[in-house]
Order: structure tokens, then C-alpha cells, then sequence
């Protein structure tokens, strides 16, 4: 048997991309507005569902940016969220985000989080999390979120992660919309 290796790489178009839309976002409807440009893009070019991520420092500029590749990697476990935290980790080169407490660091997605990517986030090392769309619009279009505790807002930020919902949510809400309506793939369906 050979080892399996697994690397973690963004969809040709995301470099492109990345370089038209700069690398400094300094408010969180700059920083969602790159998410949302990220995931309706990755519906466009059929890589992933219609789901993106960024990790951003405390002064908005871009660490790493993350899409949706479950269908197109054929790998349940990256979510857009997933995607940038680890790459971000890679980039910054350590599993803790933010250094034990002393730097400041985003997550930005464009919906709030499933079950998977909310057990990460405590761990990820940010202390702020940003959503567009809420975990009710995913669910519409038929995506299963998995089983997530009611107040998890309540829970993450009792652990000094500052949760802020609702950003940009109609045009993240869009995206999911336009998935379902070209028929992208909805998977993890329960």
C-alpha cells in the first residue's frame, strides 16, 4: 500500500482571482464582500458548493482565503471554513491562529457555520467570527448543518470568540440561491 498524502490546494482560478482583489479589508462588509465575490465565483466555476471563508489579522489584511471543495475533491471535510483555517495555520505557521490570545485574527464565512466547522473554530485560535447568511438559508436549499447546539453564539463567545451575524447576509443568501437554482450538488443531505 502506498501512504496516502493529502494537500490542500485552492482552485486555479482562486490565484487570479486573489491578486484582482487585493490583500487589505478594512471593515467586515470588505472582508465579507471578498467571501461572497469567493463563493459565488466557486459557483460559477463548478469547484464547490457556494460557501467561502477568509481568515483576516486584526488590522484586515487577508491571510488566507478559503472555498467550498467537497464535491470537487471528493472530501467531506473541506468546508470553506476548514480550508482557510488551515491554510492560514500553514501561512502563519501555527495550529493557533492567534497566538495563544496575543494577535488578533478573523474568520469570515459566508454562512454560519455546520456542526464540523463550529467544533473547529474554538480551536482554530481566532477570536472573532463573521457570517453572512444564517444557518436557516443553508438549511432551505436542503443542506443538512448537522447537529449544533442553540446557542452556540452563546458558547463560542464564552469562550472570548466575538460572533457577528447578518453581514452582507441577502448577498451571501444570493449565492445559495443560485446554486440550487443551476443545480449545484447538495450534499451531506442527512
Amino acid at each position: 500500500m502506498r501512504f496516502p498524502v493529502m494537500n490542500i490546494r485552492l482552485p486555479d482560478w482562486v490565484e487570479q482571482f486573489m491578486g484582482e482583489a487585493g490583500e487589505s479589508f478594512p471593515n467586515v462588509e470588505d472582508r465579507m464582500g471578498l467571501a461572497v465575490a469567493l463563493s459565488r465565483r466557486n459557483v460559477e466555476e463548478k469547484t464547490g458548493g457556494p460557501f467561502a471563508a477568509a481568515v483576516f489579522d486584526g488590522e484586515g489584511k487577508l491571510i488566507a482565503p478559503g472555498v467550498n471543495m467537497v464535491t470537487s475533491s471528493n472530501c467531506s471535510v473541506l468546508h470553506a471554513e476548514i480550508v482557510a483555517v488551515a491554510l492560514a495555520q500553514n501561512v502563519l505557521g501555527r495550529y493557533d491562529i492567534g497566538d495563544a490570545g496575543r494577535l488578533d485574527f478573523d474568520l469570515v464565512a459566508t454562512t454560519e457555520p455546520c456542526a464540523m466547522c463550529f467544533g473547529a473554530v474554538p480551536w482554530s485560535g481566532v477570536n472573532r467570527l463573521i457570517c453572512g447568511a444564517r444557518d436557516a438559508d443553508a438549511r432551505a436549499i436542503g443542506f443538512d448543518e448537522g447537529p449544533k447546539l442553540s446557542s452556540w453564539v452563546a458558547e463560542l463567545e464564552s469562550r472570548g470568540i466575538t460572533v457577528v451575524r447578518d453581514v452582507l447576509r441577502q448577498p451571501a443568501v444570493d449565492v445559495l440561491q443560485t446554486y440550487l437554482t443551476s443545480g449545484g450538488t447538495i450534499y451531506n443531505t442527512g
